[in-house]
């Protein structure tokens, strides 16, 4: 495959756009690890503007990015394996190391926990069992993690079947042209909400059947358009449009919160706009974005390559560093300004640290996500340093 940059402009903006996302969860008044003194029903309005299509957009690039891997493996077991590797181990590592800070934070802050962190660690959080009615050990935000192996080995397993190969044809059919905008729109109408009323990801891989049904296609989708010209073309044809579509549903959404905070809609009606208007917005962001990044942005520039490689360790890392941080400035009482002020920055750098020392730690590298480095060459002999020597004075 000829790479995209594009796309892996598109992938990094997404883990950007979720980390700043997850920062929001601290000041909006939902369910989180740990929250503001005060959280504010209007800060649910610019999280709006990423919550319906966010998650979704992770797992198409994600399926991208996994068709590319594939298309350099020679076989179906070396790409499992690989990939089982790339994404099982940060996990384990993320469960045992990253994660338990989070979890003792919320157990203090909103369960009146009264050991220390040593000791949680030590008597508490391998209990495999629950603690106040909070699961551990657990993966919290890691369950992506979680669902994209799950989805990768499903997608592996179909590929052993006979006339897998033409699939690919199949997909070019089925989403060419305007299809690649409004069949999945369909589709999410019909699923989520038609069919089946979703109210929200449990994040429990094997009672969460609707995010599945959302999710595992997104990441199908992502696969297959990696292998299509057509599908892509369609997608960068429409994106005016659908980002046109994409704006009117945003400001349906924005325009009832502003009218009745914190989703208190005043009739049946009411929701039913919110979640069609909700729906639609899912996938028309998605075809837009991608439909930019093939028009816009698929072009190399030097930070790439880093920025490519710092997203997955920034997506282990980042939600630990705002609850910490969180945890540390809240009882100073600067308020949710400062607070946020402080934040920001804050998580940014902690997530750098992260990449940075285990990006150049080789034993570290597998534990962030990150391919091992080869060993490092003999050291050459000393006659072929007295060569160097003689071709080059200036070595002495």
């Amino acid at each position: 495959m000829e790479r995209h940059y594009g796309m892996d402009w598109l992938r990094i903006g997404a883990f950007a756009l979720l980390i700043l996302y997850h920062i929001g969860m601290v000041f909006v008044p939902w369910g989180f690890h740990i929250k503001t003194a005060q959280p504010m029903d209007w800060v649910e309005i610019p999280m709006l503007l990423t919550n319906p299509w966010r998650l979704t957009l992770l797992f198409v690039v994600s399926g991208y990015a996994s068709r590319a891997l594939w298309s350099k493996s020679p076989s179906v077991r070396r790409f499992l394996g690989n990939r089982s590797s790339r994404l099982l181990i940060p996990l384990v590592f993320g469960m045992a190391v990253v994660i338990p800070p989070q979890t003792w934070v919320e157990l203090v802050g909103k369960h009146g926990y009264g050991q220390s962190y040593v000791w949680f660690l030590t008597h508490d959080y391998f209990r495999f069992g629950k603690l106040d009615g909070i699961v551990m050990p657990t993966w919290n935000h890691l369950w992506f993690v979680v669902y994209l192996w799950v989805y990768t080995l499903a997608l592996m397993l179909s590929m052993l079947v006979p006339g897998a190969g033409r699939l690919q044809a199949m997909f070019d059919r089925v989403f060419g042209g305007s299809r690649a905008v409004w069949v999945p729109v369909v589709f999410l109408l019909v699923t989520q909400y038609w069919l089946f009323h979703r109210d929200d990801d449990t994040h429990d891989l094997f009672n969460d059947g609707l995010a599945h049904l959302q999710y595992f296609p997104a990441f199908l989708f992502g696969f297959g358009l990696a292998g299509s010209r057509v599908v892509m073309d369609g997608l960068s044809r429409w994106w005016i449009a659908s980002a046109a579509v994409a704006i009117g549903c945003y400001a349906v959404i924005a325009g009832l919160l502003v009218a009745y905070p914190d989703f208190s809609f005043p009739s049946h009606n009411m929701t039913v706009i919110f979640r069609l208007a909700r729906e639609i917005d899912t996938w028309v962001a998605i075809a837009a974005l991608i439909g930019v990044a093939e028009r816009f942005l698929n072009r190399d520039h030097r930070w790439r390559t880093t920025l490519a490689e710092a997203t997955f360790p920034f997506y282990i890392i980042h939600q630990t560093v705002i609850v910490l941080v969180e945890f540390w400035v809240k009882p100073l009482g600067i308020g949710a300004a400062g607070e946020f002020l402080i934040l920001v920055p804050a998580t940014i750098a902690g997530c750098w640290a992260f990449y940075l020392v285990g990006r150049d730690v080789n034993v570290l590298r597998p534990l962030i996500g990150l391919k091992a480095r080869a060993k490092a060459a003999k050291p050459a002999a000393s006659a072929d340093w007295m060569e160097t020597v003689r071709a080059r004075p200036d070595v002495a």
